[in-house]
């Protein structure tokens, strides 16, 4: 299927994140540069069985992502794309900052409910907000609005969840890279989760088999099978059973006890972004509540 382009600037550069261009590869889930994965059609009776599709998930040239919205967003805002922090195209962020308002020409390659070809290709103008500390996203506002998005490619944003999930409950890891979609439920949640200098906080531990992520599903919706809300952001697992390294997160509870599994994998909450985000569809660091760590 032929692409359409949204808005394309002027002046371009495609912009990558290859896993070996930076000093340390945060765990797994960055795909390589160099791998292409083909479009291949994913059976109706695969969708049916895992109650979701491809709808409103994107590919980056090394990760995954969605298209999103929050509750309070409007048919004519300028439209969302969810993914990790360390898929940032800058390169990892360093721990305890953030990145805020930031220009961006990155490109989203939108994808057909069944992967089997894109829509069509969505840019960025900016880096919303971006951070590898407590949580692990980056947030991108596109030259295009959600309205504008739904009449080019008939394709509606998926909503973030506005509380916390919780455990048992059935997700979809839906990766736009891989064109795949896994399926599991929250085992329980992670005080702290540590990794190389990063520490990421509350996390969600996948229950396993279904959710054993590969590199290139950083970014991809966790997507709640039963509210079809994004409840959380896929970002590692611990790759070797080492613990607290790069590749290798490790689990802190509250009495400040350390394990580390291997193959454990884990995702990101957020609903709180609710507490940083103001009427007008816009982040809002400075709002009485909100948690998010400032640049």
């Amino acid at each position: 299927m032929g692409h359409k382009h949204l808005t394309l600037p002027a002046a371009w550069a495609f912009l990558t994140v290859a896993a070996t261009s930076a000093p340390h590869a945060l765990a797994l889930p960055l795909g390589n540069e160099w791998q292409t994965p083909d479009f291949t059609e994913v059976s109706d009776d695969s969708l049916t069985a895992a109650g979701v599709d491809f709808s409103s998930t994107v590919a980056l040239s090394n990760c995954s992502g969605s298209l999103v919205r929050f509750n309070t967003s409007k048919a004519d805002d300028k439209a969302l794309i969810l993914t990790n922090g360390h898929c940032y195209e800058g390169g990892f962020i360093k721990a305890g900052t953030a990145i805020v308002d930031r220009d961006s020409h990155r490109s989203f390659s939108l994808l057909n409910r069944n992967a089997s070809g894109s829509l069509g290709t969505l840019r960025a103008e900016k880096v919303v907000y971006a951070t590898m500390t407590d949580t692990d996203v980056t947030l991108y506002r596109l030259t295009a609005t959600y309205q504008e998005i739904q009449s080019s490619f008939g394709v509606e944003p998926l909503t973030i969840a506005d509380k916390h999930p919780d455990a048992g409950d059935p997700i979809r890891i839906v990766s736009g890279y891989w064109r795949r979609i896994y399926s599991c439920s929250i085992d329980h949640f992670v005080n702290k989760l540590l990794e190389g200098g990063w520490t990421f906080r509350d996390s969600i531990l996948f229950k396993q088999p279904g959710c054993n992520t590969i590199g290139g599903t950083s970014g991809s919706p966790l997507i709640n099978a039963d509210t079809h809300e994004v409840i959380g952001i896929n970002n590692t697992i611990n790759s070797g059973g080492e613990r607290c390294s790069v590749n290798n997160p490790c689990e802190v509870d509250y009495e400040g006890h350390i394990s580390a599994t291997t193959g454990a994998a884990y995702g990101q909450e957020l609903y709180q972004f609710y507490r940083c985000w103001g009427d007008a569809n816009q982040l809002d660091l400075d709002k009485p509540d909100c948690s998010l760590v400032k640049p």
